[in-house]
């Protein structure tokens, strides 16, 4: 499969070349020149495997001669053969509402679903490449804990983590600054989340830096973990389907996750609506209802993950929208830099055919999670709590999925403060609890930032 650049569509390049660059060196996202949709037969085929085979058989066509069908195989099973459910993920039943758990990896998030590939993938390169990688990573809560539990103590690699500090919970941080594999470097940002994301999109856009230092990114731009995460909305479509279309509320922050899902719908999957479910911080809410896409202050909420201002894949979307015209999407890319961009009705119309939005405040997202404590007897977290109420604000609760992200036991003010009660670490985690935590505090400033890297990585 060939790719290009949102900003760039005539370069072509590989799965390889865009699986170790991250971010094009234009500042665009890479996607495929073409996507080629399952046939009704095909998709039919898929329907009776277990979550393994169908990752296999969906990722295949996107990774070319990056390695063969047989390393696929070896490297999905590798990838979660450490996961607590046994096909990678869990469907639970809250009334006609069904909930896709997709915290049962290493450091109960979602995101261990793509970075415990992503980690096999670099293994698997630099079995052939010998050269040293560096990879630098923003995070806004459970990427950094994915990508260090992926990564830690493998050769050749060394994995930079950029989090805003004290702004995430302490569970989430704890489960990145007890490692102690002297291949990870934890570093707390004194800002935010965007503030954290747009020092690693300095440091790639930076030619001369990102390649003295051979450097590679996993943040949700990655495409990998694009391909990665649109095998769950197959697997939840063919487990609880009925034979029509199904609705999925995502929890979203920087629009990776549910672009995934639209991705599965490019791939021919019969999806209704993508439920883009934001807290206070609803930039995404306010441009899928309004098109209004300026940019505020971020604000502090019981949902740290959501946290963002600056959606970074949603630039993919944007691309779609102007029929794939780079010029164009470069355009709309400095307007927003600017902070001087609303989506015109032709666009919006466009976008709505797909996604529509809703948001929850921080006293309804507590709400939420008493509601469906008292309703039920299930704890949900905080994220999972904002994807509940926003199929239920927009009373479309049948054929809809809503994905579940992360652990309660992460947010663990959130769960006191809704239910009065804390939601306990999985035991084999809790060493978290006793070891001494490691990351350095640095301001936001670039300078700083690459004088850490360039100071820290060994030979």
């Amino acid at each position: 499969m060939e790719y290009i650049s949102t900003r760039n569509n005539q370069k072509i390049f590989t799965f390889r070349d865009i699986f170790l660059k991250g971010l094009a060196e234009d500042g665009g996202l890479f996607i495929p020149k073409s996507v080629k949709p399952f046939s009704n037969e095909e998709i039919n085929n898929l329907k009776n495997l277990s979550y393994n085979d169908l990752a296999t058989e969906i990722i295949h066509p996107f990774i070319g001669d990056f390695m063969s069908k047989d390393d696929l195989i070896s490297s999905i099973s590798k990838s979660y053969s450490n996961f607590r459910a046994k096909n990678v993920v869990k469907i639970n039943e809250l009334g006609n509402l069904k909930v896709l758990e997709l915290f049962h990896g290493p450091t109960l998030a979602f995101k261990d679903i793509a970075m415990q590939l992503i980690g096999n993938f670099y293994e698997h390169h630099l079995k052939v490449e010998q050269k040293k990688i560096n990879i630098i990573v923003a995070t806004s809560g459970d990427t950094g804990a994915a990508a260090i539990d992926a990564l830690k103590g493998k050769k050749n690699l060394n994995v930079f983590v950029l989090h805003p500090n004290n702004r995430i919970s302490p569970v989430q941080r704890k489960l990145m600054t007890t490692n102690d594999a002297s291949n990870v470097f934890n570093i707390a940002i004194d800002g935010n989340f965007d503030d954290c994301q747009n020092l690693v999109k300095t440091m790639f856009n930076d030619e001369k830096f990102s390649k003295t230092i051979n450097m590679s990114g996993v943040n949700s731009i990655n495409w990998a973990r694009i391909i990665a995460q649109a095998v769950y909305y197959f697997y939840a479509y063919f487990k609880v389907g009925t034979g029509e279309p199904l609705s999925f509320s995502v929890p979203t922050g920087n629009f990776g996750d549910i672009y995934a899902g639209y991705l599965a719908k490019k791939l021919g999957l019969p999806i209704d609506k993508l439920i883009v479910a934001t807290n206070k911080n609803d930039i995404l809410h306010r441009a899928i209802s309004g098109g209004d896409y300026t940019q505020k202050k971020v604000m502090e909420t019981n949902t740290p993950s959501m946290d963002i201002q600056i959606a970074s894949n949603f630039e993919r979307l944007l691309f779609d929208v102007k029929g794939c015209n780079s010029d164009v999407t470069k355009q709309l890319m400095s307007k927003i830099k600017n902070n001087t961009y609303k989506i015109d009705n032709e666009d919006l119309d466009k976008i709505k055919k797909n996604f529509i939005s809703e948001m929850l405040d921080e006293n309804e997202t507590i709400k939420m999670i008493k509601d469906i404590n008292d309703e039920f007897q299930i704890v949900i977290d905080p994220h999972t709590a904002v994807g509940i109420g926003a199929v239920k604000k927009l009373g479309i609760e049948k054929n809809c999925v809503v994905l579940s992200t992360a652990h309660p036991c992460k947010f663990p003010k959130a769960i006191e403060d809704a239910i009065s009660k804390a939601e306990n670490l999985p035991e084999s985690l809790r060493y978290i609890n006793d070891r001494t935590e490691k990351f350095e505090v640095l301001a936001n400033n670039i300078k700083k930032v690459k004088d850490y890297v360039t100071s820290s990585i060994r030979n």
